[in-house]
């Protein structure tokens, strides 16, 4: 089931709402973990097994852990078997296939592949886990002792699938006790709108697009059409989870949780180093207070600290899939965020605002075709065809661009702050008014999930990139 779904918005959200709204404080999180076990469910019952699995080893590792802190190496030891049996079952379902493929390439064998299928947000939900038992070692968390308060945090369904990825230490006080505001829902049910209308009514929009480009042959594509397609993809991917993201965080107010802000308008960067404090804000987040701070971060000298950011990066690129192009992408932007830190940042901020914003932009887009390019290298022809390889432009080319210049041009307004700003200004006039200025604004929302649910129900083309990570 996915947020932009008619049975989830019309089904399955009201009735969840209606129930957890009229349930006694002390039964809401038992319904909560109901709730999102039917949600995850719907799709791959079978894989509930798995999370279940996952949800017993680490509440069981948390109590370990507390338990024998005082001897040190044992609670090393245990901490080191939490991570190793988290990673062991992400890395089954994940990178089996993977290596297995690449085995045989290197080896000339003919081992057969396990065919699994991935188990959705396995990668979302795995991290979260280790997080709250390395919080419970560092003495950062208390030790969850209620498995159903502890259970209802792993799978929490405004989350579960797609992140952000919510620490334990973010929701600890929400878990135990939370309160549903009028204002809170409203927030919230604001939020969820305009996260629905960023993935149904642009990302959707510009993926059509990215998929028609993609789909040609690239040894023959002309730049126009190229750049009109990466560009396209730009767009598709931080509209899809950027919206994702919203809808998480509205339904989290619905339900009475503050989930931490995940994306922080990435493209208005003026360097790579800014982008990625801005993009998917919960994954930097972690790899950097779980995997590059223990490595010794910056604390070890200059040397030492670039191969750490190669480290990190490179893991961070395997995350989000088991294929090449995802490890390039990351020692792609690992390679130039070392760059950065060593010397360009220094030239970067003598240059003018806009061509630092267009340094960014560019490298930006030239990742998102290597992220999106995932057999073999492909992304190397797709990324000669921006070059000009395959000629400037064509009648298909003049067609892309008329047909979805305009669109990319309003995606690109969008994803700024300049929409919001514009209405925070037209609203002002109204302050004064309080009957229409609350009637306009619910009619602007109104509006959106009118318009939203219309695309919904007469469009087929409604995928969520990070399903698959």
């Amino acid at each position: 089931m996915v947020f932009s779904s008619t049975v989830f918005l019309f089904s399955f959200l009201p009735i969840v709402l209606l129930v957890y709204y009229l349930c006694p404080a002390r039964w809401k999180n038992l319904f909560l973990l109901t709730a999102s076990l039917v949600f995850y469910g719907w799709g791959e019952p079978r894989y509930i097994v798995v999370m279940t699995l996952s949800i017993l080893f680490n509440y069981g590792c948390g109590l370990a852990v507390d338990g024998i802190k005082s001897k040190h190496k044992s609670a090393r030891l245990m901490l080191a078997l939490s991570v190793a049996g988290n990673l062991s079952l992400l890395g089954y379902f994940k990178y089996t296939d993977f290596f297995i493929e690449n085995i045989n390439q290197l080896a000339g064998t003919s081992i057969g592949l396990l065919q699994l299928t991935l188990p959705i947000g396995i990668s979302f939900y795995t991290f979260q886990a280790m997080s709250y038992v390395i919080d419970v070692y560092r003495d950062k968390a208390r030790p969850q002792r209620n498995i159903l308060d502890f259970a209802t945090y792993i799978t929490l369904f405004p989350q579960l699938i797609a992140g952000p990825i919510v620490r334990y230490v973010t929701i600890e006080e929400q878990l135990k006790s939370r309160h549903c505001s009028l204002a809170q829902g409203a927030e919230g049910i604001r939020r969820f709108i305009i996260g629905l209308g960023k993935k149904v009514l642009l990302a959707n929009q510009a993926g059509l697009l990215w998929t028609e480009i993609s789909a040609m042959d690239l040894d023959h594509l002309p730049a126009v059409t190229a750049w009109l397609g990466a560009i396209a993809f730009t767009f598709q991917i931080y509209f899809d989870f950027s919206g994702y993201s919203d809808m998480a965080i509205g339904l989290g107010k619905l339900l009475g949780f503050d989930f931490l802000e995940n994306f922080n308008y990435p493209y208005v960067s003026k360097s790579i180093t800014e982008f990625w404090r801005r993009w998917h804000i919960s994954l930097s987040t972690w790899f950097k207070e779980y995997l590059y701070i223990p490595l010794g971060g910056n604390r070890k000298g200059l040397g030492r600290q670039c191969i750490n950011i190669l480290i990190v990066w490179a893991l961070t690129g395997f995350w989000h899939g088991a294929s090449w192009n995802f490890l390039w992408w990351g020692l792609y932007f690992g390679v130039l965020l070392i760059l950065e830190k060593v010397w360009l940042l220094q030239y970067l901020e003598k240059m003018p605002g806009w061509l630092q914003h267009l340094y960014a932009l560019l490298l930006i887009v030239f990742g998102w075709v290597i992220f999106a390019e995932t057999s073999g290298l492909s992304f190397l022809a797709y990324l000669r065809s921006m070059l000009g390889s395959g000629g400037i432009g064509d009648q298909r080319s003049l067609y892309f661009l008329m047909s979805g210049g305009a669109g990319l041009c309003i995606m690109a307004l969008a994803s700024t702050r300049l929409p919001g700003q514009f209405a925070g200004w037209c609203l002002k006039w109204l302050e004064e008014k309080p009957i229409l200025y609350v009637t306009v604004k619910n009619l602007y929302f109104l509006l959106i999930l009118f318009l939203s649910t219309a695309f919904l129900v007469s469009d087929t083309y409604n995928p969520f990139l990070y399903f698959r990570f």
